[in-house]
């Protein structure tokens, strides 16, 4: 499947591989209600297609410098704020849906990273930034509060007193600092960034997904979870597994000294 969903490039691979772009490069990949809606789209179309991973990048000198300011700008009073739910409720879902998949999502993020693209940078599972990249809020700087997850992300990530000195100062960040609190997984030199994340995608994609959806959905609960029930269900996704193809396929490659074929035990593609 390969097509553009209002601003938003979805190209589905028969390899299991979902490369998702915004494409609005000439005003930073701002989000507008078409883009907000293109994401919801594109993430409805990786669930219904079982995708093994999800590469999300931004087109241009910048990966998202937030919401369509100059948008929002044509709206007063209710219309305004009905035209911001609408906004933030095609682009929650779609954070919603790209949460629940098995496939891992890996975001490659350059240039200017503000508002609810630190939200998309933030969602993903493995986040590479390009070293000349720099993060801000944004949101009260312009009177605004945060959406996008941008107030649930980052008090997880770097804790709620760094988290707070962001939102409220709108300090702008270097990759560097961002790596240290938590946001960014690792920078690569600018100029690799496109291939370095598309090899850490492919890598993902060959990864047992059941595995990895088990996974991520275990780090998201132990964040809210007491030990002991956490540790119960740390017991029965294992447990599950352990018995299901993959699980069995892994150590048999193991004990076989092989490299173990995941694709074929686990997915469609």
């Amino acid at each position: 499947m390969d097509g553009t969903m209002s601003g938003v490039g979805i190209d589905i691979r028969d390899d299991g591989l979902a490369r998702v772009t915004l494409r609005r490069g000439d005003a930073g990949n701002a989000i507008d209600l078409t883009t907000a809606r293109g994401l919801l789209d594109a993430a409805t179309a990786c669930e219904r297609s079982g995708v093994r991973a999800v590469l999300l990048s931004g087109e241009g000198r910048s990966f998202c410098v937030g919401g369509d300011l100059r948008e929002f700008a044509r709206f007063e009073g209710e219309a305004l704020e009905q035209h911001l739910l609408a906004v933030t409720g095609a682009l929650h879902e779609a954070l919603r849906v790209f949460a629940r998949l098995d496939a891992p999502m890996v975001a490659a993020v350059q240039g200017a990273v503000a508002g609810a693209g630190i939200g998309l940078a933030a969602a993903a599972d493995v986040t590479l930034a390009a070293d000349d990249a720099s993060f801000t809020a944004a949101y009260t700087g312009i009177g605004y509060s945060p959406d996008a997850g941008v107030s649930w992300f980052l008090p997880r990530l770097a804790g709620p007193k760094r988290a707070l000195d962001l939102l409220l100062t709108n300090r702008r960040i270097p990759a560097s600092e961002a790596v240290e609190i938590g946001l960014v997984s690792r920078t690569v030199a600018a100029g690799l960034l496109a291939d370095e994340a598309a090899r850490t995608a492919e890598v993902l994609r060959d990864g047992p997904a059941g595995a990895f959806g088990a996974t991520r959905r275990l780090v998201a609960a132990g964040l809210t979870a007491d030990l002991g029930p956490h540790l119960d269900r740390e017991a029965r996704a294992l447990a599950a597994a352990a018995r299901g193809e993959e699980g069995r396929e892994g150590v048999a490659a193991f004990l076989g000294k092989r490299p173990p074929a995941f694709r074929s035990a686990a997915s469609p593609f």
